[in-house]
């Protein structure tokens, strides 16, 4: 058989996600860069190999949209923060992706798009309607949301006879990440509490919409109508200051966050996801351990836990980068964990 051309590939974003992302659109085979939107005016002109620490590869960054929607292209990797991040609704997301799939042209993003469906029909009738338009599908991705908090959970129900709870947590360590406007502006380490109370309100909803998705996802494929999703969250001050990449951490600013949303049936929790995020796990005692756990209560008992993911960023940029050759040979609409074969690492492993 002859072998397949490459999958054009749009890299949309470039920050820590966007630019693994990016790099492994460049370095594998099955895919040619079409083309890269930027939104830091410094990259504008760059050759998308050197921002990635390759070799030139031809491809210019650029910061026209319309210029981007105007190329050919098979899918757009569709990585920015979220508007809510800038104040903004899930409205502003939603008419990017419409605008993408309108153009012709497949989108796997990571600002949500988990399950649209909880947002009401006028949205998922939005959605199907740019797809029928394109010929094109959308699938939201990431690793918590995304695969953790809802692939998982789904794959293990198969082996339960009577599922009474899945609790699933993630405990994260922020020392290490890059991003100043993640860490310190928008989870909000580094602040003092009465400035962080208001500053967290653009996270806080980001949150709440990406795990109510992601709950909402799995107890709809279990046939469970949920009543409501509830959230909770509470921070931990430092007791000394340190430095992480992104900032420095004074005494009596915040440290660590956790948060808790529940999927309620009756008031009782169906579906329980417990997220903790430390600027320094060494320096923070309260909580988890960095890692995942997933704990299926019912028959039988299940639990699962992964010690560490080294690098997360890296995880969430893969699985929407393994997930572009399904998501182009797919029907056009919007697509689901349900609905694609599993995301593997095929064509990626390196021998020694």
């Amino acid at each position: 058989m002859p072998a397949q051309p490459p999958l054009r590939v749009i890299q949309w974003a470039t920050g820590a996600v966007g630019s693994y992302a990016l790099r492994s659109v460049l370095t594998r085979p099955e895919f040619r860069l079409a083309g890269v939107l930027v939104y830091d005016p410094d990259k504008v002109g760059l050759d998308a190999g050197p921002l990635v620490g390759l070799p030139e590869c031809g491809v210019l960054c650029g910061d026209d949209v319309d210029a981007v929607l105007a190329l050919d292209a098979d899918c757009v990797l569709h990585m920015p923060l979220p508007a809510a991040y800038f104040g903004g609704d899930y409205a502003a997301d939603l008419e990017t992706v419409c605008a993408i799939l309108s153009s012709g042209k497949n989108v796997i993003t990571t600002t949500g798009f988990i399950y649209p469906q909880v947002y009401g029909p006028a949205v998922v009738d939005r959605l199907e309607s740019a797809c029928r338009k394109g010929g094109a599908s959308v699938y939201g991705t990431g690793i918590n949301p995304g695969f953790m908090s809802d692939f998982l959970p789904l794959a293990l129900s198969g082996l339960s006879a009577r599922l009474d709870h899945i609790y699933v947590r993630e405990s994260s360590d922020f020392l290490g990440h890059p991003s100043r406007q993640i860490v310190m502006d928008l989870i909000g380490f580094g602040r003092a509490p009465k400035d962080y109370a208001v500053a967290v309100r653009p996270f806080r909803n980001v949150q709440r919409a990406l795990f109510s998705e992601s709950v909402q996802l799995v107890a709809g494929a279990l046939g469970v109508r949920l009543d409501e999703v509830e959230e909770t969250d509470e921070y931990e001050l430092a007791a000394e200051q340190f430095e992480v990449t992104a900032g420095v951490v004074l005494p009596g600013t915040v440290c660590a966050s956790r948060w808790i949303f529940s999927g309620l049936v009756k008031g009782r929790p169906f579906m329980t996801v417990e997220c903790v995020y430390k600027a320094d796990a060494a320096k923070v005692r309260r909580w988890p351990e960095p890692g995942f756990a997933l704990h299926i209560e019912g028959r039988p008992q299940m639990l699962i836990t992964i010690d560490e993911v080294s690098h997360g960023l890296a995880g969430a940029a893969a699985h929407a980068v393994n997930s572009i050759a399904a998501v182009c040979a797919s029907p056009p609409g919007i697509r689901t964990v349900l609905d694609l074969p599993l995301a593997t690492g095929r064509g990626t492993a390196r021998l020694a």
